[in-house]
């Protein structure tokens, strides 16, 4: 009867949602409270998804991706203003004195022109524009890269708040369980009817369950640092906690699909391909220094100043024509160039190679580990049925004096050994999901989303 009144306090179901004691009814003033103001912290939960909506605000990681991303598009801009038209205008006015033996004159003279020049082919910037092109997309996906790593770090901080919530629940839990066998040994004892090594096992373990709850309580301080140095604030809320009605398993996709969604969409793959084309466009664009420039350029002017800065008429005069450069020999600076270029790109092939190559092993290993955590998860589950079975009749043998209380301790140990692994092994199967999906190229705010419906809104 002990144990059906203590463990509906702590930690029930198979999924360990903590249950909360319920706060005993008073009589109710006969001048109604007025409704609260605010949402008080202890009776509001906070969920996944909307810390990860205020991440995406708030975390210097996502930021910088961003910005660096639209700052590589700048420079492709840049890039592309090479190819188009370049337009120049230019004004002056001088003061001009002359003199000569036979005169000393002092007038002003005015000066406008217009020019526009246009390349009709240049190898060099055409491919300087690719190159750009090219690691504006590179570093788009290292953006999403970026990203999908804060968000695997996000639900990593979670859920490891989550579970050192869990420590300090069972901890407190099974404290109260071994106090009450130890007051029921102590009773025993008094009466003569136990033995004293079974008081000081049970002592034992008291004073280390003490110990451990100090550490446990920094646990779940130390983890909600962590979460807050993510989202930028205080997190101080009760988090939600995964629902014991829920099928955790792993998509119905087997691992070789895995495989060739993850080489085909990660964006370290693409970003490592978009770094390779860049590559290739550098090479292409160190040779064009061998090739010949051709350009059309346009101009007019108005000017009242002649040869000399000698005063003259107003004279308006307009160009047209085309520019042929043909470099010849530059000291053999073009072709060291060219073969540097290529180098480089041969150590970004080499890059991408091992970046798939490293994508198809944690992809390889995220899919195993997810799938491994879901059969272990299953197995925890019948173990705890077990546990909690053995450790009832373990008390209830004490009770008629079949074994002794050490036996009882022993079985307590078991339960809650089953129950944290039971924990874990959730946890760690969320987080591998994450993870899993984060190497295939997957890992969205709908992936996000999907999670999110698997925690319970209820505190």
């Amino acid at each position: 009867m002990i144990v059906r009144r203590l463990f509906p306090c702590f930690m029930i179901g198979v999924l360990a949602i903590p249950a909360h004691a319920v706060e005993p009814k008073t009589a109710e003033p006969s001048i109604p409270k007025p409704p609260p103001e605010s949402v008080s912290i202890k009776t509001y939960a906070t969920d996944l998804m909307q810390l990860y909506r205020e991440s995406r605000l708030e975390d210097p990681r996502v930021l910088a991706s961003y910005s660096k991303a639209q700052s590589s598009k700048e420079q492709q801009r840049e890039a592309l203003g090479g190819l188009l038209p370049q337009v120049q205008m230019n004004a002056g006015k001088n003061r001009i004195t002359q003199s000569n033996s036979l005169i000393r004159q002092s007038y002003s003279s005015e000066s406008y022109s217009i020019s526009l020049s246009q390349a009709l082919y240049n190898k060099s910037a055409w491919e300087n524009w690719k190159k750009f092109k090219s690691l504006a997309k590179q570093t788009e996906s290292e953006s999403e890269e970026a990203q999908a790593e804060a968000t695997v770090d996000l639900a990593q901080r979670y859920f490891a708040a989550l579970a050192a919530d869990d420590e300090l629940s069972l901890v407190q839990a099974e404290l109260g369980v071994t106090q009450k066998n130890l007051d029921r040994v102590n009773a025993l004892l008094a009466k003569q009817m136990a033995k004293i090594t079974d008081q000081l096992d049970l002592q034992t373990r008291v004073d280390s369950l003490t110990a451990q709850e100090v550490e446990a309580k920094n646990q779940v301080r130390l983890s909600r640092e962590a979460l807050s140095e993510i989202i930028g604030r205080p997190v101080q809320e009760r988090l939600s906690r995964v629902r014991d009605d829920v099928e955790l398993q792993v998509s119905n996709q087997s691992l070789e699909e895995w495989v060739r969604t993850a080489v085909a969409k990660n964006p370290q793959v693409k970003a490592a391909e978009s770094a390779l084309e860049a590559a290739e466009a550098a090479v292409r664009g160190g040779k064009g220094g061998h090739y010949p420039t051709l350009s059309l350029n346009l101009g007019a002017q108005q000017t009242n100043e002649g040869y000399n800065n000698a005063i003259a008429p107003r004279t308006d005069s307009y160009v047209a024509g085309v520019n042929l450069q043909i470099p010849i020999y530059s000291g053999g600076s073009t072709s060291a160039r060219a073969r540097g270029l290529y180098q480089d790109q041969l150590t970004t092939e080499q890059q991408l190679i091992a970046t798939r190559r490293q994508v198809t092993k944690e992809t390889t290993n995220a899919y195993l580990t997810a799938d491994s955590s879901a059969v272990k998860l299953r197995a925890n589950r019948n173990a705890l049925i077990s546990a909690e079975k053995s450790r009832i009749a373990a008390e209830k043998a004490f009770a008629y004096g079949v074994v002794n209380a050490v036996d009882v301790l022993t079985a307590t140990q078991n339960e809650f050994t089953v129950r944290r692994d039971l924990l874990k092994t959730q946890y760690d199967f969320i987080t591998n999901l994450f993870i899993l999906n984060r190497w295939a190229g997957k890992l969205s705010s709908e992936s996000v989303e999907s999670v999110n419906a698997w925690l319970s809104q209820k505190l």
